[in-house]
């Protein structure tokens, strides 16, 4: 799973108004990776490359127990609640943010291999999807594309800002199936993750940034028209 785990940040920000910003749900959506790579990065964690490891993703995820066991992804989530709350003093808008890291484990559970553990210990966990590409690779288009749809339909802001961050996952998820996979775990790898991370996430907060900036320029138009000699004689009839 790669794009599919922004559809739970776009969701929610479609579902909700007191959730976080875009750009904050994108970086909770894959919180738990942004870990893995910086872990694996310091030695901390561990990944290989093995071609044919699962017919998608040559990865051998053989060690990740502080980001990809249930627990650790319970406590990184915890965390990132504790830490909106902490900025924004809103309490559903960390619950919110806090459900969207949670929920990269129980993606990654449907793909992975068995690799995933409840607490870094056995039985390792997975539902395999990464080995049948017919299943997964509607699955992911349809649940990432499907809350993008959602979004746009609930914010009702501008329409090319979304398209741009649509064409953009849509490119990256290319890049991932069909270009050439990496040669070997190491700096070039880890560093291309989390500037992919870096990436998608500027690009959700400006597309944030926009439906806002509509909302003002909308409040200034409303401004413009409003009749203050209007607005005296409709109060004083209802007096």
């Amino acid at each position: 799973m790669f794009i599919g785990h922004w559809a739970p940040a776009l969701a929610a920000a479609a579902a909700s108004k007191k959730s976080p910003g875009l750009g904050t749900l994108f970086v909770a959506a894959q919180l738990v990776d942004w870990g893995f790579f910086g872990l694996a990065w310091a030695g901390v964690e561990h990944l290989r490359i093995i071609p044919g490891h699962t017919a998608m993703n040559p990865m051998d995820l053989y060690h990740m127990p502080y980001t990809h066991s249930l627990l650790g992804s319970a406590v990184w989530a915890a965390g990132f609640a504790a830490l909106l709350w902490v900025v924004l003093r809103d309490r559903s808008a960390a619950l919110i943010g806090g459900a969207v890291v949670l929920a990269h484990w129980f993606l990654d559970l449907l793909v992975h291999a068995p690799d995933l553990t409840l607490a870094g210990s056995p039985p390792p966990l997975g539902l395999g999807l990464w080995n049948y590409p017919a299943i997964e690779m509607p699955l992911e288009l349809g649940i990432t594309f499907g809350a993008l749809a959602w979004y746009a339909k609930a914010r009702q802001g501008p329409v090319l800002p979304v398209l741009a961050l649509g064409g953009v996952l849509a490119l990256i998820q290319a890049v991932n199936w069909f270009g050439p996979p990496p040669a070997e775990a190491g700096p070039q790898l880890y560093g291309t993750a989390l500037f992919a991370y870096t990436l998608l996430a500027a690009l959700a907060w400006w597309v944030g940034r926009t439906l806002c900036y509509e909302i003002l320029r909308e409040i200034q138009r409303e401004a413009r028209q409003f009749d203050p000699k209007e607005f005296r004689i409709l109060a004083s009839q209802d007096v």
